[in-house]
């Protein structure tokens, strides 16, 4: 028996990177998970990988039609939901004078808009007086990187509204908590950085007090913690999984 035996989570973005493996330790511990993503080979993919109790549903949580496809599927399939990782998220890096509107635009409209609709829309599926949520923050909302200023927005922008949020909560026994990471090496950091990732993961060693890079394994397991009954009384907390970095 796994810790998350029985029980039904939803994971944004869980096609590669910290969603994916969050997905399979879930299903490691038993539980049933829903995962989106916005391009159907790679959430197929994902499936595959996984191997079983797993769905995907394809989807851009920033449209809010494919979110009511999303809980609409488990609502239909399981009939309620336990835990919501509200992980799908973008970033690009442009510095102030190089900022476009597009890039404004998209990133919160995912990030923010995407991640506060997505847990609107998950409410009514947590049983009565019970739920776990989980956003994925960043340390971009707490340190300044150049060129960040628009991802790092973002990610500052859903840390308070997570304080906000909490008080909405208040009484109906579902937990709201903020995971950030720091830097793990993704499959999204070539995307992220371009010809300057060596320079990037070069100097991690020093700027990040652990002298590395985290693993997408090492965030997946504080995700478990804050799902999990060990944590029953963590709420509202942003949890830094950075290896010191924004501590400093």
């Amino acid at each position: 028996m796994g810790k998350f035996e029985g029980k039904v989570a939803v994971i944004t973005g869980g096609t590669s990177g910290i969603g994916l493996t969050t997905a399979q330790q879930f299903v490691s511990e038993g539980a049933h998970v829903f995962i989106t993503g916005r391009r159907q080979s790679e959430l197929d993919a994902a499936v595959r990988l996984i191997g079983e109790r797993v769905t995907g549903v394809q989807g851009d949580i920033s449209d809010l039609n494919d979110l009511d496809r999303l809980f609409d599927t488990v609502k239909r399939e399981k009939g309620h939901l336990d835990i919501l990782f509200a992980n799908a998220g973008i970033g690009s890096i442009l510095p102030l004078g190089q900022i476009t509107e597009e890039q404004y635009d998209k990133t919160f409209d995912v990030n923010v808009k995407g991640t506060l609709f997505t847990i609107q829309k998950a409410l009514p599926l947590f049983p009565k007086g019970t739920g776990n949520i989980i956003l994925t923050g960043s340390t971009a909302g707490t340190i300044g990187d150049p060129g960040f200023s628009v991802y790092g927005g973002t990610k500052a922008a859903l840390r308070q509204m997570a304080r906000n949020w909490i008080m909405d909560l208040k009484g109906t026994g579902i937990r709201l908590n903020v995971l950030s990471p720091g830097m793990v090496h993704t499959p999204a950091y070539p995307d992220l950085f371009g010809e300057a990732l060596n320079e990037v993961l070069k100097s991690a060693k020093d700027s990040v007090p652990l002298s590395r890079l985290g693993r997408a394994e090492e965030i997946a397991k504080a995700v478990m913690f804050l799902a999990s009954e060990e944590s029953s009384y963590v709420n509202g907390i942003e949890l830094f999984v950075d290896g010191g970095l924004a501590q400093i």
